[in-house]
């Protein structure tokens, strides 16, 4: 049985872009947020709008486009929302790829696929406007969830409508509708839904790293096409 990475590589010709960037011109800063980033400060992560500061103040500095990273990273910047926390074990690695930018970024979809489900996730830290897609590709069926999106990305939106390749269907959310995050969006990459509807988990505890990196793969599969 072929592995997905081994599906996308075979397919990497009908891989669209996910956001706007010029390859010649544009450029990537990886950000980290790790404890190993001691910049970011508890007064910096408790207040968005410092936070949002700090990421666009990178940019800007670096004469960056975007902001990326964070697939399987364990992460400090969680502390910030009781939303990840559990009496056990906080929930702190992260299963998705952030792309940081500006609010109204356009959001395109990669290959053609249907609306599985959407909702607003209206928590403090939560992904705010959210929307997942279904994708079948040479017969490997998977799911990437959108998070962090503007709420006009969910009107007209209804589950099973085809959206095609190439489409732009949302754009980066601002911090009032986007879980009260600095602009970006949250790419996840998810093959079994376990029935969960508008929502999938982004961060997991560590201890159940193996369990949801198996079933998340890595979105660099699918951005690489878009950022090379």
């Amino acid at each position: 049985m072929r592995t997905f990475g081994q599906v996308i590589q075979s397919n990497a010709a009908l891989i669209q872009k996910v956001v706007d960037f010029d390859v010649k011109n544009d450029r990537l800063l990886p950000l980290d947020f790790t404890a190993s980033n001691t910049e970011l400060t508890d007064e910096v992560l408790n207040d968005t709008n410092m936070f949002s500061d700090w990421v666009n103040e990178k940019l800007l500095k670096n004469d960056a486009r975007y902001g990326i990273g964070g697939y399987n990273e364990h992460r400090s910047i969680y502390s910030r929302s009781a939303h990840f926390d559990t009496e056990e074990e906080p929930r702190r690695l992260h299963l998705g790829v952030d792309i940081w930018g500006m609010a109204g970024t356009p959001v395109y979809n990669f290959y053609d696929a249907t609306v599985h489900s959407f909702a607003n996730n209206n928590n403090f830290g939560d992904y705010g406007a959210t929307i997942i897609l279904t994708y079948n590709i040479a017969g490997y069926k998977f799911n990437a969830l959108y998070g962090h999106l503007n709420l006009a990305s969910l009107s007209n939106l209804s589950e099973g409508m085809p959206i095609k390749a190439g489409a732009r269907f949302a754009e980066f959310g601002n911090k009032d509708e986007n879980g009260c995050w600095p602009p970006h969006l949250h790419f996840q990459l998810i093959e079994d839904m376990h029935g969960l509807e508008g929502d999938y988990p982004g961060v997991c505890k560590f201890s159940e790293r193996k369990k949801y990196l198996t079933n998340c793969p890595d979105p660099e599969f699918i951005l690489r096409t878009t950022f090379s």
